[in-house]
C-alpha cells in the first residue's frame, strides 16, 4: 500500500498533468475555429471546379484527352498519398487514417496490383513503415511550417504530377481525414490521378462555347484540380487535428479529475487509518500505566 507521501506526490503530479491538458484543450479550441472556417471556405471552390471539369470532360474524349484525365492506360501500379498530422495527442485520428490506408493497400494487393506509399506528415509513418517499409517511395515534410497552405499543396501536387508523367505510377489515391465535427473525423479515400471523369455535369442542356478549346482549358485546369484536392486535404487535416486534439484533451482532463478524486479519497482513508492507529496506541499505552 502506498504511503501518505507517495499518494500526496501522485495527486500533485496528476494535478500538474491536468493543468497541461486543460491548457492544450483551450488552445485546440481556439485554433479549431480558424481551421474549421478555412476548411469550410475551401469546399465550395472545389465543388464548383469539379462541376466545370464535368462539363469539359464530357466534351473531350479519345486521343485528344490530356494524360491527367485519360490516364496511362493501366491501373497496375498504385500510389497511396496518405495525409497524416505532424503532432500527436489527437486521439485515434492518425491510427484511423493508417487503418484506412492499410485497408486500401490490402484491397489493391488482393487484386494483384502493386502498391506504393507517398506520406505527408510525420505521424503515421512508423506503423506503415513496419508493414510496408519497402513500399514507401516518397513523402513531404510539413512539420517545418506552422500552418500548411497552398504553397505546400502546390509543391506536393507538382511532385505527384511529375512522378505520374515519368511513369512511376498509374493511379494515385488520396487518403485524408474529413472534418465533420470535433467528435467525428472520417477517413476519406479518393482517386487523385488520373483525375476521375465526373459521372454527371450541370450543363442543364445549355450550349457553351469555350475559348480556347476544351483541350487547352483542361490542360490548365487539371493540374489546378489536383492542387485543389491536395490543398483541401491539408485544410481538412488541420481542422480534424484540432477537433480531435480538443476532444482528446477534454477527455484527458476529465479522467485526470476522476483520478484526483480517487487518489484524494484513498489519501484521506489512509490518513484517517494512520490517525486511528496512533490514537489506539496512545489509549493502549495509557491503560497499561
Amino acid at each position: 500500500m502506498p504511503s501518505l507521501k507517495e499518494l500526496k506526490d501522485r495527486i500533485g503530479s496528476v494535478k500538474s498533468t491536468q493543468k497541461i491538458t486543460k491548457a492544450k484543450q483551450m488552445v485546440a479550441a481556439a485554433k479549431l475555429r480558424r481551421a474549421q472556417a478555412s476548411a469550410e471556405a475551401g469546399r465550395p471552390y472545389a465543388v464548383r471546379l469539379s462541376a466545370v471539369m464535368a462539363s469539359l470532360a464530357g466534351k473531350v474524349s479519345g486521343d485528344s484527352a490530356p494524360k491527367l484525365l485519360a490516364g496511362s492506360g493501366s491501373d497496375q501500379r498504385n500510389l497511396l498519398v496518405v495525409v497524416n498530422t505532424d503532432k500527436g495527442l489527437c486521439g485515434g485520428l492518425n491510427s484511423n487514417i493508417v487503418k484506412a490506408a492499410k485497408a486500401k493497400a490490402q484491397e489493391l494487393q488482393a487484386q494483384g496490383k502493386q502498391v506504393e506509399f507517398y506520406l505527408v506528415g510525420k505521424k503515421g509513418r512508423a506503423p506503415l513503415k513496419r508493414e510496408f517499409e519497402k513500399a514507401i517511395t516518397g513523402g513531404f515534410d510539413t512539420s517545418a511550417v506552422k500552418t500548411p497552405g497552398f504553397e505546400e499543396a502546390d509543391a506536393i501536387s507538382a511532385e505527384l504530377i511529375q512522378m505520374f508523367e515519368d511513369g512511376k505510377f498509374d493511379v494515385a489515391h488520396l487518403i485524408y481525414p474529413t472534418f465533420q465535427s470535433a467528435l467525428v473525423q472520417n477517413p476519406t479515400v479518393n482517386q487523385l490521378i488520373p483525375v476521375p471523369s465526373p459521372e454527371s455535369s450541370d450543363d442543364s442542356g445549355a450550349v457553351v462555347e469555350y475559348e480556347p478549346g476544351e483541350e487547352e482549358i483542361l490542360e490548365a485546369l487539371l493540374p489546378r484540380y489536383v492542387k485543389t484536392q491536395v490543398f483541401g486535404a491539408l485544410l481538412e487535416r488541420e481542422a480534424s487535428e484540432q477537433g480531435a486534439s480538443m476532444t482528446a484533451m477534454d477527455n484527458a482532463t476529465r479522467n485526470a479529475g476522476d483520478l484526483i478524486n480517487k487518489l484524494t479519497i484513498q489519501y484521506n482513508r489512509s490518513r484517517q487509518a494512520a490517525i486511528t492507529t496512533e490514537l489506539i496506541e496512545i489509549i493502549a499505552g495509557a491503560e497499561a500505566l
